[in-house]
């Protein structure tokens, strides 16, 4: 299944996995069905990291899904492993904080206020810029672009 979201930076198709991280799936296809994310902004954009929005705030900061904070769904062949990738941004980055990543130290401070725990899933995800190898298992890949 594939959804085209409208932004202000012009249309991006993206291809969803509703087979496995289904309740992601189910959450962000009612979210976008009920306008929830017309007007979000890209937020926070990391060179060579990611790009993230979903946030009707554009704070960064808030969120909804329909559950509330719900669970990660990892799957070991679910990865983010090019550009493109597309992940829920659940509060657990600072998991990733302990990771040798040389490009991460810079953000480091950034990234632990703004992602607390995992298993926070709400409304906001992000676009990979390539390969994530460092976040694999950490946040919820539900799906990949597929135009933009």
């Amino acid at each position: 299944m594939s959804v085209t979201l409208h932004t202000d930076l012009g249309d991006i198709k993206i291809e969803l996995f509703c087979d496995r991280p289904r309740k992601t799936c189910e959450n962000f296809l009612a979210l976008c069905a009920s306008g929830y994310y017309n007007g979000c902004l890209f937020h926070r954009n990391i060179q060579s990291f990611i790009v993230q929005t979903g946030d009707r705030s554009n704070s960064g900061k808030g969120g909804n899904s329909i559950w509330k904070k719900f669970h990660d769904e990892i799957f070991d062949d679910l990865r983010h492993s090019k550009r493109g990738i597309v992940s829920m941004a659940n509060s657990g980055l600072n998991l990733l904080l302990s990771c040798s990543w040389k490009l991460m130290s810079p953000f480091a401070s950034v990234m632990s206020s703004l992602f607390p725990g995992p298993n926070t899933n709400e409304s906001q995800f992000f676009f990979t810029y390539g390969g994530l190898p460092q976040l694999d298992g950490k946040y919820t890949v539900f799906g990949h672009v597929i135009n933009a």
